[in-house]
């Protein structure tokens, strides 16, 4: 079974982001990168399926240079190799990135694809839905569980109103929740082979892929801080506030 995995760099949720001041982008001078935590747990769920049925997991990421630091921690998770499409941030969108993908896709020609639900930094949660669209698969969106039985797979996914199973034919396209494992952390050994590994580093150009956005970020703004709180007396003046300034109630 050979199972295609996304390792998307994201920006450290913790990390303090700071807007530059003419809102071009952000500033990245100090700023701590990491593998998106939803791609995590698509690669979790990868390397256990072919633990549990053999076969191969190939992690593929988007970005610049240093994307390939986080695409090696995907390989000491144990993706057997990777692919690193050159990219900056800044000249993707959602619909750009999902036809790298597709077209990633149709030359490595994977039984199963597993993306991260969504990107923590863009948070557009759009990739997974346009790959399937693109390619013309079998979805299953915000997996929870997922179980393979011979050419079919089982996702359970997480809706409004509670769970819902779906029984996918395979080749398919899913996207991992947070809920569907807990990420394994490599170990020194598997960090020093990731090293060995084989990455493969493509351009969207080399690949035949139109770079043309369909969304384009005209400025970046800082929201606005918040005030402080202030101390009321009494619960009369207190809803007065709530209504009148905070218009809550």
């Amino acid at each position: 079974m050979k199972i295609l995995v996304t390792a998307k760099r994201v920006t450290d949720p913790d990390a303090k982001i700071r807007v530059k001041p003419d809102g071009t982008g952000i500033e990245t001078a100090g700023l701590e990168y990491k593998l998106n935590p939803f791609c995590e747990n698509a690669v979790e769920a990868a390397v256990s399926l072919v633990e549990q049925n053999g076969g191969e997991v190939v992690a593929v990421t988007i970005g610049d240079d240093s994307a390939t630091i986080n695409l090696r921690t995907a390989l000491a998770m144990g993706a057997e190799r990777g692919i690193h499409v050159k990219a900056s941030d800044t000249e993707l969108d959602s619909d750009l990135t999902a036809r790298i993908l597709a077209k990633v896709y149709e030359d490595e020609k994977p039984d199963l694809f597993i993306l991260g639900k969504q990107a923590v930094d863009g948070d557009s949660n759009q990739v997974g839905q346009l790959v399937a669209e693109y390619l013309g698969l079998p979805q299953a969106c915000f997996a929870s569980k997922m179980e393979l039985n011979g050419d079919r797979l089982q996702v359970t996914r997480e809706v409004d109103g509670g769970l819902e199973t779906l029984d996918l034919s395979l080749p398919a396209v899913v996207t991992a929740d947070l809920r569907l494992n807990e990420p394994r952390l490599p170990t020194l050994p598997n960090v020093l082979k990731a090293k060995r590994k084989p990455v493969d580093v493509k351009t969207p150009a080399d690949m035949g892929v139109d770079t043309t956005l369909k969304v384009v970020t005209v400025a970046y703004e800082a929201p606005k801080e918040r005030a402080g709180g202030i101390k009321v007396k009494t619960v009369e003046e207190l809803v007065d506030k709530l209504r009148n300034e905070a218009k809550v109630i």
